[in-house]
């Protein structure tokens, strides 16, 4: 379609379907890429059994599509959380993580895992921010060296303050990837999460480029792109301008027009927009 970059889409539009004629739609609309929200495979990912690890992988692959990696990491199992001043769930928090991580490598070579979950990382309990941040960087620490055996990059996600309030900028985002200090913790950029940002969001993916790793397009308001009136193209001139080799993935947060709609006026217009670049 004219693109240079790698296009995905989240499955999680495709609740309801079929695994395998989710992942024909989806390369037939022209996306290279799937990216997996772990609760729609079980409401306890990391128990899916061996057999179905491959089968999925296997389908993914069989339908021409490439895993991308996991997002919406602690939907399922409810009641986890990785900030908690009560260690005993803090730490059911992060084996869960070490499980998606197995999970994300079995599914698929390369894979990353875009850690947002907001309600699951924010302060509770009467901790500070800065109490809640420092256990998510020790937390990261713990599982960075399985995520750097498994190949799996793990993506500290920065959200708005109305989503949480541990992690609320790119520039954060990046200070704890220097601070973990392995290539397995990485950080990510999302055009609807950047709506808090002071710095124009293509300067500030020209300054964090080199720990940039996945990037999720939608627009402000939730819907799929082309809805609404973000301004893709300095973004992605950006990253053309930059050669990023990652993926382009859509996460829209509005389904209601169906995943049909969602995924071919998404990629039209994003193409649409690259062709001019």
């Amino acid at each position: 379609m004219g693109s240079s970059f790698r296009h995905s889409i989240c499955n999680e539009v495709y609740q309801g379907w079929d695994f395998t004629e989710a992942c024909r739609h989806i390369r037939a609309t022209g996306y290279e890429g799937i990216e997996i929200a772990p609760f729609t495979l079980s409401e306890d990912p990391c128990n899916v059994p061996a057999g179905d690890r491959k089968n999925y992988a296997s389908i993914i692959q069989q339908e021409g599509l490439k895993f991308v990696g996991l997002h919406w990491l602690m939907v399922a199992p409810k009641g986890l959380h990785v900030t908690t001043p009560d260690a005993d769930l803090r730490e059911r928090g992060w084996a869960h993580i070490r499980g998606l991580v197995d999970l994300c490598a079995d599914l698929g070579p390369d894979g990353v895992m875009i850690f947002g979950s907001p309600l699951q990382r924010g302060t509770t309990g009467g901790a500070t921010r800065e109490e809640a941040t420092r256990r998510f960087v020790d937390g990261l620490a713990s599982v960075a060296s399985h995520a750097e055996q498994r190949g799996v990059k793990i993506l500290v996600e920065a959200l708005p303050a109305n989503q949480t309030d541990v992690i609320g900028s790119l520039d954060e985002a990046a200070s704890i990837v220097a601070e973990v200090g392995s290539p397995a913790i990485q950080t990510m950029f999302d055009t609807h999460n950047a709506v808090d940002e002071t710095e124009p969001h293509a300067a500030l993916v020209e300054k964090h480029f080199g720990i940039i790793r996945h990037v999720h397009v939608n627009e402000t308001d939730g819907g799929h792109c082309g809805t609404g009136d973000y301004e893709f193209a300095p973004v992605l001139a950006t990253l053309k301008r930059l050669n990023y080799q990652g993926w382009i993935s859509l996460e829209a947060f509005d389904f209601s027009p169906g995943p049909e709609r969602i995924a071919t006026e998404s990629l039209r217009y994003l193409n649409s927009i690259i062709e001019k670049l």
